[in-house]
């Protein structure tokens, strides 16, 4: 006997033959955000990259291959917000919640190529110096600066998500790029002094990275369903058996759909069937109150019936 209780944004029925699907659109402002976001960005990246080729700088041309990157990474991220708008199907269950997660695994991916590019190109201008226009690089350095802090205006006043992160990650990285740009600049232009330029790429790009790396992990978490860093698996299950009517807990997993929705499934062992109803209510405003976890699905068993596989949670009672 399988009884479920499911509280998320999407909801896929089957009723005699028919398939009743409900849908809600939670991502939308998220979506509009991110093509915002992206129409900024990609325009001045354009304008960065011909300023940087034009007066020799290696901080600019990196800072616009960067903005280049954010483009593409927001484009991704746009793509993947609307299609976690997609409502469930027979052949995706969940929707495609799961394409914000996948967005953010690429652009960390991204960011990391991105950073051995610059630093390889910064160690080669240190063996082969290049005259640097630091006026220039200055001027479009500090528009590009604004521009970034008013996208990042933008994403952290949208729905906050794993993907919208990933994107804003993009964009605060930009933000010092532009700055290490403006330091570039202005050595450069006071004191003729061209080392700078290539070493203030390297700054960022390690400073890019720490963050670079913790998305990569994060989005790696979620796609091996790992429990979300937040959630103590043995409170969860020690909740679960206290509960009256509960005698053990095993098979408990925890994992993530997509940012912001958490899933659960359990075998609960009874002691009669009957008190199956309050225990599903119970266990319903439990974890919803302690855990922040509204998608559950729960099995319960007779006491002693079904042997364990996983280690159990005994109740207290």
């Amino acid at each position: 006997m399988h009884v479920h209780k499911h509280d998320h944004d999407h909801q896929l029925s089957l009723d005699k033959g028919e398939t009743h699907v409900h849908h809600h659109l939670g991502h939308e402002s998220n979506h509009r955000t991110l093509l915002i976001a992206v129409a900024l960005t990609f325009g001045y990246a354009l304008v960065e990259a011909a300023a940087g080729w034009w007066s020799g700088s290696l901080a600019l041309l990196s800072d616009a291959g960067h903005m280049v990157t954010d483009s593409s990474a927001l484009g991704l991220a746009a793509i993947a917000a609307w299609l976690a708008r997609r409502p469930p199907s027979t052949r995706h269950s969940y929707g495609l919640v799961r394409a914000e997660i996948m967005a953010a695994l690429f652009n960390s991916m991204l960011m990391l190529a991105l950073i051995v590019w610059i630093v390889a190109e910064a160690l080669d201008r240190f063996q082969r110096p290049h005259p640097v226009a630091g006026g220039i690089v200055m001027v479009v350095a500090i528009l590009g600066l604004l521009l970034n802090i008013l996208v990042g205006w933008v994403l952290s006043h949208g729905a906050q998500s794993l993907n919208s992160r990933a994107a804003l990650l993009h964009v605060i990285g930009d933000a010092l790029g532009s700055i290490a740009a403006i330091a570039a600049g202005a050595t450069i232009y006071f004191t003729g002094w061209t080392p700078i330029d290539p070493i203030l790429s390297i700054v960022v790009s390690f400073l890019i990275l720490f963050s670079a790396v913790n998305l990569l992990r994060e989005a790696m978490h979620v796609l091996m369903e790992g429990v979300p860093a937040h959630i103590r698996l043995e409170t969860v299950g020690r909740d679960l058996a206290a509960i009256d009517g509960v005698m053990r807990v095993h098979d408990l997993h925890i994992w993530t759909l997509s940012s912001g929705t958490i899933a659960l499934s359990a075998h609960l062992e009874v002691r009669a069937l009957t008190s199956w109803p309050g225990i599903l209510a119970a266990a319903r405003e439990r974890m919803a109150a302690r855990h922040g976890i509204r998608h559950i699905t729960l099995q319960p068993e007779v006491l002693g019936v079904h042997p364990l596989l996983h280690r159990p949670y005994s109740s207290p009672h």
